[in-house]
């Protein structure tokens, strides 16, 4: 059943290219997992998922195509002709002009098909068991009951249900690029912004250093080289209070898993917009304030400036002086944020709110105009187009 898995897999919107397919293919012909489905799961989700995020989707397919779908009724004859198009049709739907060229050249699935063909003239009767001949119950490609997730089922329910446990128990359903973030997933996200250099004292032994030095001096040479660290630097804006009370579990979670990935982060909190003031503690957030100023000052144009928030309040706060909630502001919101964007140019909102619901709060629309559109959910997707803006 791996055509229908492999087709199955692209409609799912899962990217499997033609390589990866031809790597799991030589990988079955080298035995290298054994026969077991279960053991064809582990293999087949190591090879062609190459992203966390699609683990869930995966096992929704490897579920429904595993899980008895039969490829020819139980009642049909099993010598007839299989059709010779149906293999052609299937790659002008899903490959591109190069993965056709791969097959061709490789021989690919027409191999699979034509050794059907040649069985089914050959067999003369029902075989069980086995690992040639089609028939129930054995492991060759073809027939049902049987173990060789490489084959085409021909006739019968699947008998192996156990197996599917394994995958019905959908550990990675989080992990879904449309459901929002959790524990298990931010960090997995948040490390496509991590950029690594060495530097510092060289403390660290270079081994490839060593071995190639000693090799052309003679004697033991010793290479050391500096620790690689990540030197991405990251102010962080959390808006705190109010309507972001009902997202407080996951900010925390963001939070938690920003300051375990990057070493250079600074945060700081402000409510609902930034204005003149920010602060680092909201037992203390009206008489310890930081003032805005200082951090356009003191943060250079390299940091990347994360604002979380959901961007929900009066647009007055937003457009108009004085328009904040706390406090009489001298300018408004849009005027500091503006600052902030020209002093960090790389710089996204993320908005836990789910975004079907932005264009009925006439606030989020004005401040995703003032960060030039640079705002995204706070989902696994959201946060991964967000890190791919602050890479550029």
């Amino acid at each position: 059943m791996l055509l229908p898995f492999f087709t199955a897999l692209r409609d799912a919107k899962v990217p499997v290219s033609m390589k990866e397919w031809l790597h799991l293919m030589e990988a079955m012909d080298r035995d290298v997992a054994g026969r077991e489905v279960e053991a064809f799961y582990h293999l087949s989700r190591a090879v062609l998922v190459k992203d966390e995020k699609h683990y869930d989707r995966f096992d929704q397919v490897f579920g429904t195509v595993f899980k008895g779908v039969d490829s020819v009724g139980s009642g049909e004859d099993l010598t007839t002709d299989i059709p010779e198009d149906w293999l052609r049709l299937l790659n002008e739907k899903y490959l591109t002009d190069e993965e056709k060229a791969q097959i061709e050249a490789l021989g690919g699935f027409d191999k699979l098909m034509e050794t059907l063909k040649q069985r089914l003239e050959e067999q003369k009767e029902r075989h069980s068991g086995g690992s040639k001949w089609i028939g129930t119950g054995g492991t060759s490609p073809f027939g049902h009951g049987g173990y060789n997730p490489e084959g085409v089922r021909i006739g019968g329910p699947g008998k192996q249900g156990r197996a599917v446990k394994v995958w019905e128990k959908r550990e990675f359903k989080n992990l879904d690029d449309t459901v929002e973030l959790g524990t298990r997933n931010i960090k997995v996200a948040l490390r496509r912004l991590r950029r690594f250099a060495r530097q510092g004292a060289p403390d660290e032994l270079d081994i490839d250093g060593t071995i190639d030095g000693t090799a052309r001096q003679g004697w033991l040479d010793i290479q050391m080289r500096p620790e690689r660290r990540n030197t991405i630097k990251v102010l962080l804006f959390l808006d705190i209070g109010g309507s972001m009370d009902g997202h407080i579990k996951l900010v925390e979670e963001l939070f938690s898993a920003a300051k375990a990935e990057f070493k250079n982060l600074e945060f700081f909190y402000f409510h609902n917009c930034l204005y003149e003031g920010v602060w680092k503690d909201n037992r203390r957030r009206h008489t310890e304030r930081i003032p805005t100023w200082d951090l356009l000052h003191k943060y250079p144009g390299d940091w990347r400036a994360i604002f979380v928030g959901d961007a929900t309040m009066s647009p007055y706060e937003i457009t108009m002086p004085g328009g904040s909630v706390e406090h009489w502001n001298e300018e408004a919101g849009a005027v500091w944020m503006k600052r902030a964007r020209q002093q960090w140019e790389k710089s996204v909102w993320l908005n836990p709110v789910q975004e079907r619901y932005w264009d009925y709060t006439a606030s989020v629309g004005l401040l995703r105009e003032v960060m030039e559109q640079r705002m995204f959910p706070l989902t696994l997707e959201g946060l991964d187009k967000a890190m791919r803006a602050l890479t550029r």
